[in-house]
Order: C-alpha cells, then structure tokens, then sequence
C-alpha cells in the first residue's frame, strides 16, 4: 500500500503578510501554491499510489476566490482519471472557507464529517482512515476522544488536524498529546 498525505496546503492564499516585504516576489509566491500541488498530484499518477490524505487547511479561510474551486476540481479530475481516491479532512482554516461550503467534488473525493468522528475502509487495501473534520475554525475540544476503536483486520490511519500539545506560540486548536494519539491503537 502506497499512499500520500499532505497537509497546510493554503491554495491561492492572498499571503496577506507579504505587503510588509517591499521586494518580496509577491506574484511568483501566490502561484507557488498551485505549482507544489500540481507537483503532487502529478506525483500521485506517476507513482501510482493508492490513495492521497488531505489533512486539513486545504483553503485559506476566508478567502473567496472561486477559481480555487475549479482549480482543485480539475487536479481531483486527474486524480479520478488515474483511479486515485482521496480522502479530504476539513482544518481550522477551512472550517470557515465558503469554498468548502459550496465545493461539488468530483465521485473520488470523500470527505471526513464535521458533526462527529467517522470511518473510511479502502476493503480491497484493508486500510481504515478514521478522521473528523473542523465545523468551527475556534475547534477547541479534543476530537481525538471521539474517534472510534481500529478496524479489526486493517491497517488503521488517524487523520486529525491539530495543535499537539507543547508548542506554545502556536494556536491551540483540537489540542491533543502524543500520549492520546498512542492510545487509539492505530498503526
């Protein structure tokens, strides 16, 4: 089994701090984002993986730019061309994106709910991917104490987009421990 997980993603983000850098490659930074993704979707086909795991802030909040949305369709088109199912978990940043809201994805895009922790079996793999997306950007519980016992028989994945505990400067959103991811039994 074969697989890619990516996370923090930020497509088109406006990087509003860059207008504090007079010679910043402001344009050349914004279209990064789209270049790095393109890549990766590229690399999915190449390598022929089985799945791709997007693990939150596909978006960039608030941002409403829906030439992100066509963007993201036709790259999870080509995925879907080459057999290639991805597994989407909404984080703080898309919790609040209008994007997210309003997305049609294509047939082999799943996202994980935002009402409660849920289960995705890939039977053919024996992969289990256990995730629950952001509803709120301002997440602060610990969703991980909701996320269900592994599949018996698979290969377990937990998909959680988090502040783990111990870094202070960041944002404490979903916080959880190292110890409680452990504890879940996943592989």
């Amino acid at each position: 089994m074969r697989f890619i997980h990516a996370a923090d993603i930020h497509l088109d983000s406006p990087l509003h701090g860059l207008s504090a850098y007079a010679d910043a490659p402001a344009a050349m930074l914004r279209n990064s984002t789209r270049e790095v993704f393109s890549s990766l979707v590229t690399t999915a086909i190449d390598e022929s993986v089985d799945f791709m795991v997007i693990a939150g802030d596909l978006y960039d909040g608030s941002w409403r730019d829906h030439n992100t949305c066509i963007y993201f369709c036709r790259e999870m088109g080509r995925l879907r061309r080459a057999e290639i199912p991805v597994f989407v978990l909404f984080g703080n940043h898309d919790a609040e994106s209008e994007m997210t809201k309003q997305l049609q994805l294509p047939d082999n895009v799943r996202t994980l709910s935002t009402r409660k922790a849920e289960t995705f079996k890939i039977d053919a793999l024996k992969v289990a991917l256990h995730g629950h997306s952001f509803k709120e950007r301002a997440t602060t519980a610990n969703l991980v104490t909701g996320y269900p016992a592994p599949e018996s028989g698979y290969f377990n994945i937990g998909v959680l987009h988090t502040a783990l505990e111990g870094n202070a400067a960041h944002a404490s959103y979903a916080p959880c421990s190292l110890a409680e991811l452990h504890g879940k039994g996943y592989q």
